[in-house]
């Protein structure tokens, strides 16, 4: 089995995933969460890297030559040097991608303003990524960025469906939109998000875009596959999906998962260390 491999923090980057199964339906796939050390956002940049680093290496263990950081805050913090330091030594054939540039690619064509919101992790934000990324392809845009540190939080808990949840999302809304009365558009730069988009939508003018990653993530991939056949052609085709997790409670990820994804989902639990990741 040559799977492809989707990897994230959490349980938000099933929002991706879903996508991606959707638009490649049949493809094997690997979902691995660290939920054990989940969220990532608020961590140092050598805690991201070394975490998301020992799942990559999982994900290769399983077989995996192209692998996806599902995950705004790998794909900021941790991607660039797994790409370019890392990996080298192994095999030339195998592949990490992330979120950010597919997006960054993108975004500027959702806005008639050219002033757009960008909604994510601390870590997110504070490495302007998205900044620089989107600054290579509209360098006409007005980017303002927002932190949203207690959303992942809420999410990963389950909070989020509670009333009492409206008052943060509310809060972090309020923030970005004073930034500018010309923002169209906010970008969810974190994969958890859209599971709070309704009560996102709530909270703003009826005339704010409010884009998710999933779909563009996805459509990013069907056309990188089509121009690399040497790689699509090792990806096995089966239609297999095995999700695991990096916490014991496999149950309580499996009830969460299952919203996430769309669909039931049941996981093995795994302990990335044990397959002597440094």
């Amino acid at each position: 089995m040559q799977p492809i491999g989707i990897f994230d923090s959490g349980i938000g980057g099933l929002t991706v995933f879903r996508s991606i199964a959707e638009q490649l339906p049949g493809y094997d796939y690997i979902y691995l969460g660290d939920n054990s050390r989940a969220p990532y956002g608020n961590r140092s940049f050598n805690t991201i890297h070394q975490y998301t680093w020992e799942c990559v290496q999982w994900l290769f263990k399983q077989g995996c030559p192209l692998i996806i950081l599902a995950c705004n805050t790998a794909s900021a913090k941790a991607l660039r040097n797994i790409q370019q330091l890392d990996m080298k030594g192994l095999d030339s054939s195998k592949r990490v991608l992330g979120v950010i540039r597919p997006t960054a690619e993108v975004i500027g064509n959702y806005s008639t303003t050219k002033e757009i919101g960008v909604l994510g992790t601390t870590g997110t934000v504070q490495s302007e990524s998205y900044l620089m990324e989107i600054q290579k392809f509209f360098p006409e845009l007005e980017v303002y960025q927002q932190a949203c540190p207690l959303w992942v939080p809420l999410v990963e808990s389950g909070e989020y469906e509670k009333p009492g949840s409206d008052y943060f999302i509310k809060e972090y809304l309020d923030e970005i939109m004073a930034k500018s009365a010309n923002i169209d558009t906010l970008l969810l730069a974190c994969t958890h998000y859209p599971l709070l988009m309704d009560k996102i939508k709530a909270h703003l003018p009826a005339n704010v875009n409010v884009i998710a990653q999933g779909d563009i993530v996805a459509k990013s991939l069907v056309d990188y596959l089509q121009r690399h056949p040497e790689l699509e052609q090792k990806l096995t085709k089966e239609g297999t999906r095995k999700f695991y997790t990096t916490t014991d409670d496999t149950s309580e990820f499996n009830h969460h998962a299952s919203r996430f994804f769309s669909a039931p989902v049941t996981s093995e639990f795994v302990s990335v260390t044990e397959f002597g990741c440094k």
